[in-house]
């Protein structure tokens, strides 16, 4: 199923519609929908797709061939090409006659078996862009080779794009889309779990319930998501053992960069700079307090979350277990996680539920229907109680004006008491004289917090099934 990156698709078919050489880069993490977004773009059009192999130059070189010759000469033997410079050269030649779009997927693995291939590209694109229609996609999930080699100023490419694409992970509500057989409520939850990798929620099974599938994904030793991270890790990385043990930290609860250092084992700068590979991945993130300014060294408020649900997840629940489930007892592991008395998914779900609410008003502004310029979480110091107060979502209109947030991840009635503390912590912010508040949460309401919203005109009440 194909949904989402709407705006994506629009730009490609206006770009397309020009009828004249364009280039375009697209780049994220593996299994975000790259190649899908592509191969839908490129349905009924005239295209030539080519997929590197991490292999030699040569072999390379004949594997573009043959599917450039399979579409522009179908009826002729297939040859190899001498160069890849003759092959790009003739897709160029052949672009001036009719439209044509030339796809080369997994490029950093061509462009690593032949150094030359980014400045061949470069001398054709500059030979041949005012007289050819050639469609050119270049298209790589290693972020550092394509932001640096591809985009980067240093590189032979630099300034001859068209447009880019960086492809990220889908929201939740983009997620619930291709959900049809769950309820809003298991919809969130299943986004919680999986993030937002559409690769990931297609495996969910619409004929089975949410643990039924996680059984099958991550609790069985043969699942698709049973080893996924330590693979990926493997994959992009080197140290993995090291990166591994920086996010078990940060899934265990250190969030400041000395404490995942010390719970890794591992020296601060060194674990600063292994951050810094895993938030280009965008397996981790890096927080400061809404409405603070975000400065270049990490400040005291400074904090790393896991920002890929799936790997959070899975360090949560499935590394700490891989022996039992190794053994057989993964279903009894995660029975164990969705019991409802045991309330380890419940709690799980609650920074899940704060990032979709925030997700929900990042929506809703970009639909004109506020005017929020930063949206994210507070955290600080109560000076006149001498602790650590946290508030979920702080929405910031400009200097006066802002919304406090409280997101509520449980099986009761959110009531008064929320909002009533809600209030109080809003006042260790006194810049803001114009303030309102909303109420996110998983159940309904009590009749006097509903009685207290409609009275006031600044206090908003969102159920979970709502924020569709």
């Amino acid at each position: 199923m194909f949904a989402g990156r709407d705006s994506e698709l629009e730009n490609l078919e206006r770009y397309y519609r020009e009828d004249a050489f364009h280039f375009a880069v697209f780049y994220g993490r593996r299994r975000v929908g790259k190649t899908t977004l592509i191969n839908r773009f490129r349905e009924d059009k005239k295209s030539i797709y080519f997929s590197a192999a991490e292999t030699t130059a040569k072999e390379n070189l004949e594997l573009l061939s043959i599917q450039i010759l399979a579409v522009l000469t179908p009826e002729a033997p297939i040859n190899c090409f001498p160069s890849f410079y003759r092959a790009f050269e003739y897709c160029f030649e052949a672009a001036k006659k009719e439209r044509l779009i030339l796809v080369m997927d997994e490029y950093p693995y061509l462009a690593e078996s032949d150094r030359a291939v980014s400045s061949l590209l470069q001398s054709l694109i500059d030979r041949y862009h005012s007289n050819s229609r050639l469609f050119l996609i270049l298209c790589g999930s290693s972020m550092s080779f394509m932001e640096n080699q591809v985009l980067g100023y240093k590189s032979p490419l630099y300034g001859r794009r068209s447009c880019q694409f960086k492809v990220e992970p889908f929201k939740y509500y983009e997620c619930a889309k291709m959900l049809p057989g769950f309820n809003q409520i298991e919809k969130i939850t299943l986004y919680g779990i999986c993030g937002g990798i559409p690769e990931y929620i297609t495996r969910i099974d619409n004929n089975l319930n949410i643990q039924q599938n996680m059984e099958n994904l991550f609790f069985n030793p043969s699942g698709r998501l049973f080893e996924e991270p330590s693979n990926l890790l493997k994959q992009e990385l080197k140290a993995p053992q090291t990166y591994n043990a920086i996010i078990s930290a940060i899934a265990s609860g250190a969030a400041k960069v000395n404490e995942i250092a010390s719970t890794a084992g591992i020296e601060t700068s060194q674990c600063s700079n292994m951050l810094a590979t895993l938030i280009s991945l965008g397996i981790v993130k890096k927080e400061n307090p809404a409405g603070e300014e975000k400065k270049a060294k990490p400040s005291r408020k400074t904090i790393y979350l896991l920002a890929d649900f799936m790997f959070r997840f899975w360090y949560c629940f499935v590394r700490p277990n891989q022996s039992r489930i190794a053994m057989g007892l993964g279903k009894t592991v995660c029975a164990e996680i969705f019991e409802k008395t045991s309330g380890k998914i419940e709690t799980y779900m609650g920074a899940v539920f704060e990032e979709c609410a925030i997700q929900y008003l990042w929506r809703k502004t970009n639909k004109g229907k506020n005017n929020f310029k930063i949206i994210g979480r507070w955290w600080g110091p109560n000076k006149k109680e001498k602790t650590e107060e946290e508030i979920d979502i702080l929405a910031i209109d400009d200097s006066e004006k802002a919304l406090f947030g409280e997101c509520k991840w449980r099986n009761v009635r959110a009531g008064n008491e929320i909002l009533e503390d809600l209030i109080r912590k809003s006042e260790l912010l006194p810049v803001f004289s114009d303030k309102r508040y909303a109420i996110f949460s998983k159940s309904a309401f009590t009749a006097q917090l509903i009685s207290a919203a409609a009275q006031r005109k600044n206090i908003l009440l969102v159920r979970a099934e709502e924020m569709y």
